[in-house]
């Protein structure tokens, strides 16, 4: 069993992040356990509670999980910055850190759960519209929206509610080629899960 522990901006990225890893441990047969350590509250306390997270790892000496997840949004400052954000923050803590993916939705979460129209015409009767690239949050969750009111459905939660069958049904690889942000978290966690497929079990 691999203990994971996740900093992530809102339900919307409990959700797709947490049925996307799950997808991924699955597919490498590595049974895991998820830890929210942070689930709302944005980019911002996103960043304080993986401060504090390192802080308090520091005075305990040693890490006491597998591997860290710190997601938030690109939200238009592009995800060079947010990388290089995150990455000071774990330079700035503890000696002896847990390994860390950064997963970067560019510009927002909301873009993923868009990526495959396929699969959204398998489980809802029909398509969604492929996504651009905007930085208006809300023309994504409009979109997704727009998508279930389509397919007769009227979301209560904007769609999110639907998002872990979203991820299930994704031909990831296509869905990767159409999106950098989602290529890069799921390659950097898909190496991870290699790298204990190769080692003996905890």
């Amino acid at each position: 069993m691999r203990e994971i522990g996740l900093f992530v901006e809102d339900n919307a990225h409990l959700r797709v992040i947490g049925g996307l890893i799950q997808r991924i441990a699955d597919a490498h047969s590595i049974p895991v356990t998820l830890y929210w350590l942070n689930s709302e509250g944005g980019h911002g306390n996103v960043v304080s509670a993986f401060r504090a997270y390192l802080r308090d790892l520091a005075k305990q000496g040693r890490p006491l999980l597998d591997l860290i997840i710190v997601a938030t949004d690109a939200n238009c400052r592009g995800i060079n910055e947010r990388i290089w954000e995150i990455t000071r923050i774990t330079d700035m803590g503890a000696t002896s850190v847990p390994p860390i993916v950064q997963a970067i939705p560019d510009p927002h979460i909301e873009r993923w759960l868009l990526l495959d129209g396929a699969a959204f015409s398998r489980l809802f009767g029909t398509g969604c519209d492929a996504p651009d690239q905007k930085c208006d949050r809300k023309a994504y969750k409009s979109r997704l929206i727009r998508a279930f009111r389509n397919a007769g459905i009227r979301p209560q939660l904007g769609g999110i509610e639907y998002a872990q069958d979203i991820v299930q049904a994704m031909d990831l690889d296509r869905a990767k080629r159409a999106d950098h942000s989602l290529q890069l978290f799921l390659d950097n966690l898909a190496n991870q899960f290699r790298q204990w497929s190769q080692q003996p079990a905890p």
